[in-house]
């Protein structure tokens, strides 16, 4: 674990930026911290291509004191019009290097540690795919719910685009990154809170108000959901579900700070790409 003293900035939080589409690729061109120190969150959903990838966290990671970036599943598509066809455990691991030459910090780094308003917390982004636990009412197996899914026309394109090499399935690869990350997150000092970063959420209820809750399949893993009260977590930030809203859990607080679709985004009072602010809490300065 790495400590980087936060100064007097915030530590700030976005996800699912899509800059595939041209409107969301402005969004990310004027992206701005609001001070020298502040540190900025990725939970993930960049782009599709390499390519889209390098180009927003190296935008951002010019303006920022640090950037922490936790794949989405649409980073580690094999899409048809990246001219980068490495699949899997091979695409993520090119990605960590990638990050690693623009000095973005990922899942496979120390750990670091806001020590700004607010802190300290080890601020830890993970990466842990799902396992189709999160199964539709009425559905005891994950061949139950892929079954219902597909019929109801409610399916991820992870199905045809995510690949699991050398893993056998995409939720065994799911169970050796739970089992790597608990281990981590054990080791880590008790006297510390954490933030944990992740582009699914850690516990099923962020998907109560899903208009197709079949799509939870694709959301996470039962594995976590004593992940927030385990370890200490402060904040559990997270995207994926294009809702962006806070939540508590069992006195934990969840955040979704996802961006979403152009065609989403339109549809909200709030200004698109605004940064969430993770600490200081808002809530606890009044």
């Amino acid at each position: 674990m790495t400590s980087t003293a936060g100064g007097a900035g915030q530590l700030l939080a976005i996800s699912d930026l899509h800059i595939g589409y041209e409107e969301n690729r402005a969004l990310v061109e004027r992206m701005r911290p609001g001070s020298d120190d502040d540190w900025l969150l990725v939970a993930g959903d960049v782009a599709e291509t390499v390519a889209d990838v390098g180009w927003a966290l190296k935008t951002l990671a010019g303006r920022f004191r640090k950037v922490v970036w936790a794949p989405g599943n649409h980073e580690l598509w094999t899409h048809p019009k990246d001219s980068v066809t490495l699949r899997g455990v091979a695409r993520y691991e090119h990605l960590v290097e990638l990050c690693r030459e623009l000095g973005v910090t990922t899942p496979e780094d120390p750990y670091p540690v806001w020590d700004g308003p607010g802190g300290p917390v080890t601020v830890a982004p993970l990466f842990l795919l799902y396992d189709y636990s999160f199964l539709p009412s009425g559905c005891t197996t994950k061949e139950e719910g892929l079954a219902y899914a597909h019929g109801t026309g409610v399916v991820c394109n992870d199905e045809y685009l995510l690949h699991p090499d050398p893993y056998p399935s995409r939720e065994a690869w799911c169970e050796a990154r739970v089992a790597e990350t608990e281990r981590r997150l054990a080791a880590l000092p008790e006297d510390l809170p954490t933030v944990l970063v992740n582009h699914y959420p850690l516990d099923r209820h962020p998907m109560d108000v899903l208009w197709y809750p079949e799509f939870a399949m694709w959301c996470g893993t039962r594995r976590t959901a004593d992940w927030h009260r385990r370890f200490r977590v402060e904040t559990m930030v997270y995207g994926h579900l294009h809702i962006p809203r806070t939540t508590h859990h069992e006195g934990v607080r969840f955040e979704e700070v996802s961006v979403g679709y152009p065609r989403e985004w339109r549809k909200r009072p709030d200004p698109p790409g605004r940064l969430r602010t993770i600490l200081p809490r808002e809530d606890r300065a009044r």
